[in-house]
C-alpha cells in the first residue's frame, strides 16, 4: 500500500453516530485523494469473522455512497487502547470518531477515550449526528482566540486547515473588561489578523456579546453562523484542552448544535496537501 496516501480512520461501532463519522471522513479523504479504513475491537477471537462481514458489507456500500477506497479492520483488545495503535500503523492523517451528544459522552468519551484523544499524535475529529454539507466540507471553521501561548498555533493550524479546504475562518474571542488582559487580548488579535492577510486566508473577527460563560457564547455564535467546524489545540500532553475548556470539556464537544470539533494536541501541524508535522 502507498504510504503516500492520506487515510482517515473511523472507529466503528456500528451506530448512527459512526456512520454520520463514515460520511465526514469520506469528504476528509476524498480532498486529500486518500482512503478510509474502518476499525472495529472485539473481545473474543470467535467474534472476529462475523464482525468482518459486517464490516466490510459496511465498508462496501460507504465506498460506492462516496467514490472514495474503504478498507476494514478488526482487532481483538480494547477500542481506546487500540485507537492509536492502528492510527500509527496506518500513517493516519486524521482519526475521525462519533459521540452520542451529551447524555451518552461516558458511552464513548469516558476517561480512556479523553486519554486517547489528549496524548494522539493524530489529530481527532469528533463528530454527532450530523451529516457534512452535500456539496463543500469546512467553509465555516470557528476558532477561539485567546491571550494564551498557544494562540499562535491555533492560527497556525487554521490556517493550514483553511488553505486546504479553502475555508473561511471566524475567529472568537471573549469580552475582556480588565486593562492589561485586554490589551494583551487586542495584541494577539492584530498578530491574527496580520497572520492571515499574509497567507491571504478569509477570516472575520467575532467578539462575544457579553462577558461570562464563553464556551455557551461560542458554540451559540458557531450554530448562528451554520459552522462546519469548531477547531482547538490542546497545551500541554497528556491533558485535556486546559488552555480553553478546564473540566468542561464535554460541553463543546458533545455541543447542542452538533457542530463537529476538530482537537489536535501541540505537537500536531493540519497542513495543505495532507501532510502532518511536528
Amino acid at each position: 500500500m502507498d504510504k503516500q496516501t492520506f487515510k482517515v480512520l473511523v472507529p466503528h461501532d456500528f451506530s448512527s453516530v459512526a456512520e454520520c463519522a463514515v460520511n465526514h471522513a469520506s469528504k476528509i479523504a476524498a480532498s486529500f485523494k486518500g482512503e478510509v479504513h474502518l476499525l472495529h475491537v472485539v473481545s473474543k477471537q470467535k467474534e472476529v469473522d462475523d464482525i468482518r462481514v459486517k464490516l466490510s458489507k459496511i465498508a462496501e456500500d460507504a465506498e460506492k455512497r462516496n467514490g472514495v477506497p474503504f478498507h476494514v479492520i478488526v482487532r481483538i483488545g480494547n477500542i481506546f487502547e487500540d485507537i492509536g495503535d492502528v492510527a500509527t500503523e496506518i500513517n493516519a492523517g486524521f482519526i475521525v470518531m462519533g459521540t452520542h451528544g451529551a447524555r451518552g459522552m461516558q458511552k464513548i468519551m469516558g476517561s480512556h477515550a479523553l486519554r486517547v484523544i489528549s496524548n494522539s499524535k493524530v489529530p481527532f475529529v469528533i463528530v454527532q449526528n450530523k451529516n457534512p454539507k452535500a456539496d463543500s466540507t469546512y467553509d465555516d471553521i470557528v476558532v477561539p482566540v485567546d491571550y494564551s501561548e498557544v494562540t499562535k498555533q491555533k492560527l497556525s493550524v487554521a490556517s493550514n486547515i483553511a488553505a486546504h479546504f479553502n475555508s473561511k475562518v471566524h475567529l472568537f474571542f471573549d469580552e475582556e473588561s480588565d486593562e492589561f488582559l485586554r490589551k494583551k487580548l487586542d495584541r494577539e488579535i492584530a498578530f491574527a489578523k496580520n497572520y492571515f492577510m499574509e497567507r491571504n486566508i478569509s477570516y472575520t473577527l467575532n467578539q462575544s456579546e457579553e462577558s461570562g460563560n464563553f464556551k455557551k457564547q461560542l458554540i451559540k455564535f458557531a450554530a448562528r453562523i451554520d459552522a462546519d467546524l469548531i477547531a482547538v489545540v490542546n497545551t500541554q500532553e497528556g491533558a485535556l484542552l486546559p488552555d480553553f475548556f478546564g473540566s468542561e470539556e464535554q460541553e463543546v464537544i458533545a455541543n447542542d448544535a452538533e457542530i463537529p470539533v476538530l482537537m489536535t494536541n501541540p505537537t500536531q501541524q493540519v497542513v495543505a496537501g495532507g501532510v502532518l508535522g511536528t
